[in-house]
């Protein structure tokens, strides 16, 4: 079986996706890619992650044939290879339709730096405009959309995390759900105090040398 490592980390972390309240059923999805195979290990479409195994994970080239699994991939599939493809430092992929996020989603809004946690993403959570889901317009908008940032609102839709690892991209889409939940709270009461640039640049290098280190 190609990639079984990566299969295994989807079934396991999509299922933390549920448990964690991140998204609900089938809702969402993620990928792996293994840079020396040149392969993505991605969630198959419409089926729910408790009932997911490593075998019904999909395997896809980079420009997106399905080289190992008997399901078809994920109907998002277009976005997750752009953006593998258009940076060198995303490995892994995760799109959620967590609460929170997705309120300041439908609202058409970003989400500003109310908490330092945004650092997760960058100084703010960028958005992409509406596209229908599952289109080659929306995997445009959000690789335009995201830029250099490690997480990207998908208006009226949800939001898209990447990392080096699927780790790192779990724990962003984690991380902005706090500080999404935050920002709706703190708007429900009044205007709340956004940090600055120069604030949140302190914070990206802290984050550099933040955790247990190799």
């Amino acid at each position: 079986m190609l990639l079984e490592r990566e299969r295994e980390l989807i079934v396991k972390y999509g299922r933390k996706l549920i448990t964690s309240n991140l998204t609900t059923g089938s809702g969402g999805n993620l990928s792996i890619y293994n840079r020396e195979e040149g392969l993505v290990a991605i969630k198959p479409t419409g089926i729910d992650y408790f009932d997911m195994e490593p075998v019904d994970v999909v395997v896809m080239t980079i420009d997106g044939r399905v080289v190992d699994g008997n399901k078809l991939p994920s109907s998002e599939f277009n976005f997750h290879l752009g953006l593998i493809k258009s940076r060198p430092d995303i490995t892994a992929v995760i799109h959620t339709h967590q609460v929170y996020a997705t309120t300041i989603a439908c609202l058409g809004w970003e989400l500003p730096a109310v908490h330092y946690l945004v650092g997760f993403s960058g100084n703010k959570v960028p958005i992409a405009p509406y596209a229908c889901f599952g289109t080659p317009e929306l995997a445009d908008n959000i690789i335009r959309s995201i830029g250099n940032y490690n997480a990207c609102l998908m208006q009226n839709h949800g939001l898209v995390t990447v990392g080096a690892n699927i780790a790192t991209a779990f724990t962003a889409a984690e991380e902005i759900e706090l500080v999404a939940r935050l920002y709706y709270q703190t708007k429900c009461i009044g205007e709340p105090v956004i940090l600055s640039n120069d604030q949140m640049a302190v914070v990206g290098e802290k984050f550099k040398t933040y955790g247990q280190k190799k």
